[in-house]
């Protein structure tokens, strides 16, 4: 089931992005002439939106018009980085709206959220057969295997007891017709993580201790009960009162807006939206990649029997979660992210940085305490897109100056792409010992990363580098993508060749490792306990 959405524009698809865009609309509108901030008229506005998205008093895709404008109320309170209203008490999609206003207000927890009245209490693992589809045949095989005897047949039609039934499989299996199904809930099926259960009323109910904020069950939900905070409020207030925002913008922008690259396209919109600068995290990425490249040339197999690769921190979370005995085997490396907003921190200490991306986790990741000192605000492409549709930019019809890129290597683009960080890595290696072989494994969704490092621990992969990417198919199927997942591969593919520089290890700024690597205090961040995630919220 997972992935089967991706890249197909629903009605849901269009009522979560214009609740990005109206919620942009109304922060840009806040600000007076002096760039201060009308706090009362944008909560007044926001009291309204759930009309303007819904009007009318005949409802389109529930059973009640008031339904659905309660849940777009609360996709409003999460696109403001606010928590779900307290169903015990009322209140307005306003309240809050002042804490909301601070740029500098972070997520409470949890990140990922599901809205109940929004959940359809899907089945979840459970066989039922379809009546239409099963022939009553003599054979009954699926009676026969069932080592239970749940399955009887009433009116030449299987029949499921399911006090019985121990959900093996097998009578699904034995079916000549296929006419046995094995029923999952969506976002369960899509968590990699196993963190989805179910509530006393058969909801959807999410494990905050197993989950890593990955995102596909967000993407997988075809009811639009659940969503994860954003922070394009703040974003715009911040830009509204004339701080310095610069946005970094992930190796998996290509093509996302249109276009095939566009830098100078991206660049335009960025300053039409107030932003004062952009650079691409493929900067990092390269950065990441020398720092593995000799991580792994001095510790694999003579300190640690494998490394695996850090760029992705759902992965990371879960590796160092589940195997914290063989946490130090992930590496400790900066990820692109940080590596950037630390570069860009150098000539701009006092800037708002903004990290736009694909992925939902980078929000959990920038709150880790090393973390959001170099990174103020965390963007997907979608919250991105809305803020574009919000100040009415058609990216695609931009003149743009500038030109492309100019410093990121074809490798450092790559990391978008599954197998593209480990390949990254490689290239870095035998550019310095180009007879090293160097063993991969790599994989793609939480479900086939776990395999992975349960083979790894076994000493399967000793020696070997390890790739791990939540999302199948990498960075490119993020939770917040804009574009079918091939589609995004073959456009990232295509601009990664366009680089003149084709190794991270010809990157100008890879000298500046060491310093980039110590914090605040002058540690390094090696030497500094890896921190996970924490029921979606490390503690302070």
């Amino acid at each position: 089931m997972s992935g089967t959405m991706r890249g197909v524009y629903t009605n849901l698809t269009e009522i979560r992005r214009r609740v990005f865009a109206e919620v942009a609309r109304i922060a840009y509108a806040s600000a007076n002439e002096k760039g201060e901030a009308s706090v009362d008229d944008a909560a007044a506005q926001l009291q309204q939106l759930p009309y303007e998205i819904v009007p009318g008093d005949v409802a389109t895709y529930r059973e009640s018009v008031f339904l659905e404008r309660a849940i777009v109320q609360e996709r409003i309170r999460l696109a403001m980085g606010l928590p779900l209203q307290d169903l015990d008490r009322p209140e307005t999609v306003s309240d809050g709206i002042k804490k909301a206003a601070v740029s500098e207000t972070y997520y409470e927890p949890p990140l990922v959220n599901v809205i109940k009245f929004a959940c359809n209490a899907c089945e979840d693992n459970v066989y039922r057969v379809m009546p239409n589809a099963c022939q009553g045949c003599l054979a009954h095989p699926c009676r026969e295997i069932c080592p239970k005897g749940a399955i009887s047949f009433k009116d030449k039609k299987a029949f499921i007891d399911h006090d019985k039934c121990i959900k093996c499989g097998r009578c699904a299996n034995v079916c000549p017709y296929h006419a046995i199904h094995h029923h999952v809930r969506p976002c369960a099926d899509a968590c990699g993580m196993h963190a989805i259960g179910s509530d006393e009323h058969g909801r959807a109910e999410i494990d905050y201790e197993k989950c890593v904020s990955c995102g596909q069950c967000l993407v997988n939900c075809p009811f639009g009960a659940i969503a994860d905070k954003s922070q394009i409020f703040q974003t715009i207030m911040a830009i509204n009162a004339g701080d310095e925002v610069i946005a970094e913008v992930a190796p998996a922008f290509v093509g996302q807006f249109g276009g095939k690259g566009n830098v100078d396209k991206l660049r335009e919109a960025f300053k039409e939206l107030g932003f004062a600068g952009m650079e691409e995290v493929a900067l990092g990425a390269d950065l990441c990649t020398v720092e593995e490249a000799e991580d792994f040339l001095e510790e694999v197999p003579e300190k640690i029997p494998f490394m695996g690769t850090s760029c992705c921190p759902a992965w990371s979370v879960m590796a160092k979660k589940e195997f914290p005995e063989h946490a130090g085997c992930i590496s400790m490396a900066l990820t692109p992210m940080t590596l950037t907003a630390r570069l860009i921190r150098r000539q701009h200490p006092n800037a708002k940085i903004v990290f736009v991306g694909p992925c939902s986790a980078k929000k959990l990741e920038a709150m880790r305490k090393s973390v959001k000192s170099e990174v103020d605000f965390v963007l997907t492409f979608e919250e991105m897109a809305g803020m574009m549709q919000a100040k009415d930019i058609d990216y695609t019809k931009l003149a743009g100056e500038g030109g492309d890129f100019d410093v990121a290597s074809a490798d450092g683009r790559g990391f978008a792409v599954a197998g593209g960080v480990a390949n990254a890595v490689v290239n870095a290696i035998h550019r310095r010992y180009p007879d090293r072989e160097v063993n991969v494994a790599n994989a793609e969704g939480l479900d086939e990363c776990r395999k992975m490092m349960r083979m790894a621990v076994k000493g399967k992969y000793d020696g070997y580098l390890l790739e791990g990417m939540a999302c199948p198919g990498g960075c490119v199927a993020g939770a917040g993508t804009l574009q079918a997942v091939a589609k995004s591969a073959g456009a990232v593919k295509m601009y990664s060749k366009k680089s003149s520089r084709k190794n991270a290890t010809e990157n100008a700024y890879r000298m500046l490792i060491p310093e980039l690597e110590r914090d605040e205090d002058g540690k390094h961040e090696q030497d500094q306990v890896a921190e996970t995630n924490e029921a979606q919220m490390p503690k302070e």
